[in-house]
């Protein structure tokens, strides 16, 4: 007769254990230092996700940043790592973030995060800024718009927590984004002190992930389009 020992009490936990997926660590390396900066402190509107900020200098001049959600005791990082801090904004439900990411002097990309269960991913596979210039760039009226080499900046406009009422909209709840496209041309005429795209403004819809340009936009964007500043 075959006898049966059971295993000891050591050896059945070694097992389990390396049976079991290793729990991903919450929270940011232990060299990047949270920012005590609170103009990069962020909370939802139902105070349910603040958005903290963490440093990493690594000397001369090599500065990572790294930014993480946290929902009680979940913490969620929203990637990239960026070699600046950023600001952002929510919808008023608190279910749609967009992050504004300063990626050098005078100029920015836009990102935008979803609520998935209970915590915030990546909304979309690009950055929402490069989709709006593809946008941009496909447009009729734009087609023949030489493309923009210095200062090239994504921006959020205010109001993302009440429709863009401040805008005059009478848009429905956290339905949209407007979002203002702008840049310059590193070369232009010598009696032109800047020139390039002043403040394009499209709109963005965060149920069918669509751009538009609503016709109260037409005015300003045609201006826009020839901004220029003379000496």
């Amino acid at each position: 007769m075959t006898a049966f020992c059971r295993p000891a009490p050591w050896l059945a936990l070694v097992l389990t254990l390396a049976a079991s997926p290793a729990l991903a660590a919450s929270g940011p390396p232990p060299d990047y230092i949270l920012t005590n900066n609170a103009g990069l402190a962020f909370t939802s509107p139902d105070g349910a996700t603040r958005i903290e900020q963490y440093m990493k200098d690594g000397g001369d001049w090599d500065v990572k940043w790294q930014v993480w959600a946290r929902r009680g005791e979940q913490m969620t990082e929203l990637k990239p790592e960026q070699g600046y801090g950023a600001g952002f904004r929510f919808t008023g439900d608190s279910q749609w973030l967009v992050r504004m990411q300063k990626t050098g002097s005078g100029e920015q990309d836009l990102y935008l995060y979803h609520v998935e269960k209970g915590a915030f991913a990546s909304a979309t596979k690009k950055p929402l800024s490069d989709l709006a210039w593809a946008y941009f760039y496909g447009r009729p009226e734009t087609k023949r718009f030489a493309k923009l080499d210095f200062h090239i900046s994504a921006n959020l406009m205010e109001g993302t927590e009440e429709a863009y009422r401040s805008l005059g909209m009478d848009w429905p709840n956290n339905r949209y984004l407007v979002i203002s496209l702008s840049g310059e041309y590193d070369n232009h005429p010598k009696n032109v002190a800047m020139k390039g795209l002043g403040g394009w403004r499209c709109r963005y819809d965060l149920e069918t992930g669509k751009f538009d340009v609503p016709e109260t936009f037409a005015k300003k964007n045609a201006e826009a389009l020839r901004w220029e500043i003379r000496r």
